[in-house]
C-alpha cells in the first residue's frame, strides 16, 4: 500500500520529536546499580580520574550540575510530591532553585599561607576520596544536587543511599547529574547509588574500606549510625525550631514572617518554625494579624486533644500527616479548615505534647509567656540541644544576643521567617546538610576537604 505524502510527514515528525526526547532525557540507569559494592567501586574509580582534571575543569563540572538541574527543577518538584505525598510543588521548585543558585563550588576551598625566615607553608584542602551520603525523603533532589555540588567540587566522587521513600525521585537525579557530568568531560559515575535502596545497603556503604567519609542528613537514627561507623562522619540531625517574640517586634511583619516559613513546603524543612512562645501582653495582637495571613485558629479543647492524638505517636511526628496540607489534617478530626488556610494555631502550655515534638506539618503550638525571660527559658527546653535553628522577632538587641547565646543553635534567624536562614531573602549561601550534631553548620565543599599542610624550607618568602 502506497504511503499518503500526508502521512509520510507524519511519521517523519514523530521520528524526529522521539529523538529529540531521547537526546533531552537522560540514559536510565546512569550511575545507578544493583548492588552496593559495585556502585562504591566505580565511585573510587570515578574519583581517581575526577583529581586528574584541573580546578577549571572542576569549575566547568559544578557549572554543567547546575544548568543540567535547573532544566528540570519542575519535574523534580512533581516527581517529590507525587511519591512522598509530602509537601507542595511550588515549595519544592523554589528549594531546588535555591541549592542550584546558592551551594557553593570551588571557590569555597580558600588556601591558607605562612611565609617567613624558614620559607612558605600552605594549607591546602584536599578531598577525602569517595563519600557515603545518606538522604532524606523530605528533601530527596535537593540535598542530592546540593551535596553532589559541594562534594564534587572539594574532589571526591558520592555514593548516595537515599531514602526508599523518595526512591525514584533521588535516582532521577542521580541520572540527570551524572549526564551532565559527562558532557563537561567528567567521569561517568562520580556520583553512584543503588536501584533499591535498604537499610542492609546503606550499611554495606557505611562499612566499605574505599569509602573514607560518610554524611547522613536525616532523622536521629541514621545520624547516630554513621557517628558510630568509626569513619570520619558528619550528622545533618533533627531540629525543633522555636520562634520568640517579645513586645517590642514588629508583629505585623513577625506574624506575615512565621506563618510563611511555618507554612512553606508544609513545614518539612527542619529549619521551619514548630513552635512559638509570645510574650503574653502582645499575643493576641500577633495572632490577629497571623490570622490575616492564613493561620487558621483552633479554639475548642476537644479538636485540639484530637488533634494531638492524630499527629504525636509516641512522643514524635506520625509520620502519616509529615508534610500534609493543613486541610487535609484537619479533615481527620472534623474540622473543615477554609481554603486559603496555610497553617493551624492553637493556645497550649509549655508541656503539652505538641511542643516538644518535631512534627514537620503546618501546625504551630502558641504558648504565652509573662516575659521575654520565660519565653527563652522555655524556647531552649523545647529546643532540645539539638542546636539545629531557632528565630526571634524583637527590636531590643540586648534580647536578641540573650536568646542567641541560651539557645546556641547553628542558625538564628533575627526577624525574619525560618528560611532566611538558608539565603531565601537573607544573604550567605545556602545547604541543605546542616550539620549541628558535628558542628560543621551548613555544610560546603570545605567541609567535605582534609587539610593539608605543604611545607618548603627556606625558599619563596620574599618579604
Amino acid at each position: 500500500m502506497a504511503v499518503q505524502e500526508r502521512d509520510l510527514e507524519s511519521i517523519v515528525k514523530k521520528v524526529l520529536e522521539e529523538l529529540s526526547r531521547k537526546e533531552e532525557t537522560p540514559e536510565a540507569g546512569q550511575g545507578v546499580f544493583e548492588d552496593m559494592n559495585d556502585a562504591i567501586e566505580a565511585a573510587e574509580q570515578a574519583q581517581k580520574e575526577l583529581i586528574k582534571l584541573s580546578l577549571e575543569e572542576r569549575g566547568a563540572i559544578i557549572e554543567a550540575i547546575r544548568e543540567a538541574s535547573r532544566k528540570h527543577v519542575e519535574t523534580f518538584a512533581r516527581m517529590a510530591v507525587e511519591e512522598t505525598g509530602m509537601g507542595n510543588y511550588e515549595d519544592k521548585v523554589r528549594k531546588n532553585v535555591l541549592v542550584i543558585d546558592k551551594t557553593p563550588g570551588i571557590e569555597d576551598l580558600k588556601t591558607e599561607a605562612v611565609s617567613g625566615d624558614n620559607g612558605l607553608t600552605v594549607v591546602e584542602l584536599s578531598p577525602y576520596g569517595v563519600i557515603g551520603s545518606i538522604t532524606p525523603t523530605t528533601n530527596p533532589t535537593e540535598t542530592i544536587i546540593c551535596n553532589s555540588i559541594g562534594m564534587i567540587a572539594a574532589g571526591n566522587s558520592v555514593v548516595f543511599s537515599p531514602h526508599p521513600g523518595a526512591k525514584d525521585t533521588s535516582l532521577k537525579a542521580v541520572e540527570i547529574i551524572n549526564q551532565a557530568i559527562v558532557e563537561a568531560g567528567g567521569p561517568k559515575n562520580l556520583i553512584t547509588s543503588i536501584a533499591e535502596p535498604s537499610i542492609d545497603q546503606a550499611n554495606i556503604m557505611m562499612r566499605h574500606k574505599k569509602v573514607r567519609m560518610l554524611v547522613a542528613t536525616g532523622g536521629p537514627g541514621v545520624v547516630k549510625a554513621v557517628l558510630t561507623s568509626g569513619k570520619k562522619a558528619i550528622g545533618a540531625g533533627a531540629g525543633n525550631p522555636p520562634v520568640v517574640v517579645d513586645e517590642t517586634a514588629d508583629l505585623e511583619k513577625a506574624a506575615k514572617d512565621i506563618v510563611d516559613g511555618c507554612s512553606f513546603d508544609n513545614n518539612i524543612p527542619c529549619v521551619a518554625e514548630k513552635e512559638l512562645f509570645v510574650v503574653e501582653a502582645v499575643a493576641d495582637y500577633l495572632v490577629f494579624h497571623m490570622k490575616k495571613h492564613g493561620a487558621f485558629q483552633l479554639n475548642d479543647p476537644k479538636h485540639i486533644e484530637k488533634l494531638t492524638e492524630l499527629v504525636v505517636d509516641n512522643g514524635h511526628a506520625n509520620k502519616e500527616f509529615v508534610g500534609k496540607d493543613i486541610q487535609y489534617i484537619l479533615k481527620q478530626i472534623g474540622v473543615d479548615a477554609p481554603q486559603d488556610a496555610r497553617i493551624a494555631i492553637m493556645d497550649v502550655e509549655a508541656d503539652h505534647p505538641l511542643v516538644p515534638a518535631e512534627l514537620m506539618m503546618p501546625i504551630l503550638p502558641v504558648v504565652r509567656t509573662a516575659n521575654v525571660d520565660e519565653a527563652i527559658e522555655l524556647a531552649v527546653e523545647a529546643e532540645h540541644g539539638f542546636r539545629h535553628t531557632s528565630i526571634m522577632h524583637s527590636k531590643n538587641i540586648d534580647n536578641l544576643t540573650k536568646f542567641a547565646k541560651a539557645i546556641q543553635t547553628t542558625i538564628f534567624v533575627k526577624n525574619g521567617p525560618s528560611y532566611a536562614g538558608l539565603g531565601v531573602g537573607g544573604e550567605g549561601y545556602t545547604s541543605f546538610t546542616i550539620a549541628g550534631p558535628t558542628g560543621e553548620g551548613l555544610t560546603s565543599a570545605k567541609d567535605f576537604a582534609r587539610k593539608r599542610k605543604c611545607v618548603l624550607v627556606d625558599s619563596l618568602s620574599v618579604r
